[in-house]
């Protein structure tokens, strides 16, 4: 899943030259509030709706507004979850992607890397949320998916996160293909694992937003 495969196509690039009046429009026309900035191949920063409303200068070019994160960027060959953590690092709600050499590629927007990540995590499957606490010594998956299995469930996927309660400690947060969670909690407290939390999912609601809601519940952002 890698950051070049999203790329949303449909998001213009501004140049400093260009007149902020411009950038208005084609805002409004994408329905966005921030949009690239680009010089000879060259990733600059952003420029959003709120800087040029604050200018008030409609006439005025591009160039002569301070961009916003110009170093909001990914490499094109870097998994999805980084575009992800470089968007909530700055703050914002799109990330440029690069090649190598660093010459601009396009953009990828939150929400789209939320779409492709929540899939690549197994979100959207039926099933189950359920969220541990322990010692990074005490952690193996391999003993914990045993646990789980002997209780004929799987674990769909995994994602380790720090214990907001206890910062000596991890959160283990486990999606699994099974709905029912008593035998499956009462049989990893039976084991000495900690249980914070857990999710008994519903299959219905708006696929989309369920997508995305299911996710940052998932990682707890």
């Amino acid at each position: 899943m890698q950051a070049y495969e999203f790329i949303n196509n449909l998001i213009p690039p501004l140049k400093p030259s260009d007149k902020t009046k411009m950038a208005l429009s084609w805002m409004e026309e994408i329905r966005t509030n921030i949009l690239p900035v680009v010089e000879k191949g060259e990733f600059k920063g952003f420029v959003s709706d709120d800087l040029i409303y604050t200018k008030n200068s409609p006439e005025s070019k591009v160039s002569k507004l301070e961009l916003l994160s110009p170093f909001c960027l990914v490499y094109m060959d870097k998994h999805i979850y980084d575009v992800i953590k470089v968007s909530s690092e700055y703050n914002i709600n799109m990330v440029a992607v690069v090649d190598r050499d660093k010459k601009y590629l396009g953009v990828i927007t939150m929400e789209d890397a939320i779409g492709a990540f929540a899939d690549t995590l197994s979100i959207q499957s039926h099933g189950a949320v359920v969220v541990l606490s322990m010692f990074m010594t005490d952690y193996s998956l391999f003993e914990i998916a045993r646990i789980i299995e002997s209780e004929n469930a799987k674990i769909l996927s995994s994602f380790i996160s720090n214990d907001p309660l206890d910062d000596s400690k991890i959160k283990l947060t486990l999606k699994l293909d099974k709905t029912e969670l008593r035998h499956i909690k009462a049989t990893l407290e039976r084991f000495g694992f900690k249980i914070l939390d857990h999710y008994q999912e519903e299959n219905n609601g708006s696929e989309e937003q369920d997508r995305i809601d299911n996710l940052l519940r998932f990682l707890n952002i």
